[in-house]
């Protein structure tokens, strides 16, 4: 209980999610396809050789991300750990793939291919792996939430984001969500495109689709508790606020009534004026109802509005 309090949301969503079973062979690929294009790195050695890199924050997507290429493409990444002395000693994972896996991984993502020599030589500098099945668009956009992804407390506000490092996976990610039904929202940030949902439901939805079922859950406890919350707020500001009209047309009544009094005289007002007049300027805290039920005999609060109505009246008229 005590990790989980020192996590942020964003980082219990990941967990769920490294947590989701591989899947078929053609998600697999879509997933590496997404980490190769958000925390994977090109190297170009001498005599053409070329190894990839991967660099990753979090724990479990590394593990995620090392399992996934051993079972799809039998490759057996180095993985190792950099750690920095600023930030709180923030940990960077990083998976380095030999010559020989990285051109199996670069094959596979077809961004390589033979020439009439039978060297390898680049293609393309992303991914081309297609995405046309829903179940690749799903792990598409899980691997690249977890590779340049967060989201912000939903006990604070609503705000799901990935940050791309380039314009091509900008445009991928929001292809892949238009096709998923989902909206399009983007602004920049210190130049790289963020793409980014704002509204709740979006995000329970998005969450759901790439497989973070208790996190929607969860988000949606918290959601009831917020809207209890702010029903709570409003009702309590409304209360406080007609609370405050009540009091100040109270003291308006009150001191009418006196200037009604020095003026004119409330024995030349009609018996119900004077009577109301009097019981205000002896009561000025209470309400129409219970200044009302205080009259001899009671009165409505309707009547005790209308009688308080016309000393108002007559007081603004020995003004002019």
């Amino acid at each position: 209980m005590a990790r989980e309090k020192s996590q942020s949301f964003a980082a219990r969503v990941k967990e769920e999610l490294v947590r989701q079973p591989v899947g078929k062979s053609c998600c697999q690929l879509s997933e590496i396809g997404a980490m190769t294009r958000t925390s994977g790195h090109l190297h170009f050695r001498s005599g053409g050789k070329m190894t990839v890199t991967y660099r990753i924050e979090n724990t479990g997507t590394a593990r995620r991300l090392f399992t996934i290429l051993k079972t799809r493409l039998g490759v057996s990444p180095q993985l190792h750990y950099t750690q920095t002395t600023q930030l709180g000693g923030r940990r960077t994972w990083v998976l380095t793939l030999n010559e020989e896996d990285s051109r199996t991984l670069l094959t596979a993502l077809h961004m390589i291919e033979a020439d009439e020599e039978g060297r390898m030589v680049v293609k393309h500098t992303v991914p081309r792996h297609p995405l046309t099945r829903p179940c690749c668009r799903r792990a598409f956009l899980r691997a690249a939430f977890l590779g340049a992804g967060t989201m912000s407390n939903p006990e604070k506000s609503y705000h799901l984001e990935w940050k791309a490092e380039d314009d091509r996976l900008a445009e991928t990610i929001q292809r892949l969500l238009e096709k998923s039904g989902m909206p399009r929202n983007t602004y920049e940030r210190k130049g790289k495109t963020v793409i980014y949902l704002k509204q709740a439901e979006q995000i329970s939805d998005m969450l759901a689709l790439m497989g973070a079922g208790g996190s929607v859950l969860k988000m949606e406890s918290i959601r009831v508790k917020r809207q209890t919350r702010l029903r709570a707020t409003r009702a309590a500001n409304c209360d406080e606020h007609n609370s405050d009209r009540m009091v100040d047309a109270a003291l308006k009544q009150a001191a009418a009534c006196r200037d009604i009094s020095l003026k004119m005289g409330l024995f030349n007002l009609p018996p119900a004026l004077q009577a109301m007049a009097r019981a205000r300027m002896e009561n000025p805290d209470l309400s129409l109802e219970e200044l009302g039920a205080g009259m001899e005999p009671p009165i409505s609060k309707s009547a005790v509005n209308h009688r308080l109505r016309r000393l108002m009246e007559i007081a603004q008229n020995l003004e002019e």
